[in-house]
């Protein structure tokens, strides 16, 4: 039987399209999450961003890597169901660890998140992985887009800086451009949602966001998790986020003391 906060659709739905809805995941930890985020603003890590690009009004703000040094990241990790149900998502026996993502759109911010692949920008490979995108303020226009069945496709989408739209690294015919799913007749699916409601996709499924031209501010706390088949692969240059020291090689998985198994089916990890 699947998880009680999941439907076999769902994870149906989750293995064919890479993208699945899943109402009121963290409504329990919406104000530990706002709490978190208000102190990782107040003292960013070193990944942490502001995203200005020329021409564009407000301010987009992303962290990421930064549950270890954050209790309420770390509380929600441990206490939520997110685990649970990213095993069933992905069907698999363990759940592990890999980082946590901060991404705030303050009021008038008219820079979009453009359009990406999580994965090309990962040291990960694997069938079993799975994002969770969680809005803590309501959302419609500002909620994550993503394209249904491109985890499917033959190759990757080519990695960007978000800001200078460059190639994040060098393409000698592995990666296709990044594409235009609107014009190109796409399946887009996205969702309006309330604080606490959850995305789940697939690191290999294309996704964006608008700006946020609301009055309101648009806060999201995005958690990255993988299963039994995750491996270290390598990318043609440095990684994001980089992990520098990590001493992992190709093949091998995760290293547990960086990246903790945090539930299995055998009852959850410490």
């Amino acid at each position: 039987m699947p998880h009680p906060m999941l439907t076999e659709e769902d994870i149906e739905s989750y293995q064919r399209d890479g993208v699945v809805l899943i109402r009121g995941l963290f409504a329990d930890h919406v104000e530990t999450l706002r709490a978190g985020i208000a102190a990782n603003m107040a003292e960013p890590g070193p990944y942490a961003s502001e995203n200005r690009k020329t021409g564009h009004t407000g301010l987009f703000f992303d962290d990421y890597c930064n549950w270890t040094r954050i209790p309420e990241f770390a509380e929600v990790i441990r206490m939520s169901e997110a685990a649970a149900v990213a095993a069933d998502l992905m069907g698999s026996d363990s759940v592990q660890m890999f980082h946590d993502h901060v991404l705030v759109k303050e009021p008038g911010t008219s820079m979009a998140t453009p359009w990406h692949q999580d994965g090309p920008y990962y040291f990960v490979q694997g069938r079993q992985t799975v994002s969770f995108w969680s809005p803590l303020d309501a959302v419609s226009d500002a909620s994550l887009r993503c394209v249904a069945g491109s985890h499917h496709w033959p190759k990757d989408v080519l990695p960007t800086r978000w800001v200078s739209d460059e190639g994040f690294f060098a393409d000698e015919g592995q990666y296709m451009p990044v594409p235009d799913p609107e014009a190109e007749g796409m399946r887009i699916v996205e969702y309006a949602m309330q604080p606490g409601d959850v995305v789940a996709f697939n690191y290999r499924t294309l996704h964006g966001a608008r700006g946020n031209t609301s009055s309101a501010r648009r806060r999201a706390f995005s958690l990255r998790l993988v299963g039994d088949d995750a491996r270290y692969t390598e990318r043609p240059g440095p990684t994001s986020p980089p992990f520098p020291g990590h001493q992992m090689k190709p093949g091998q998985k995760l290293r547990e003391d960086w990246f903790p198994v945090i539930w299995t089916r055998q009852g959850t990890a410490a």
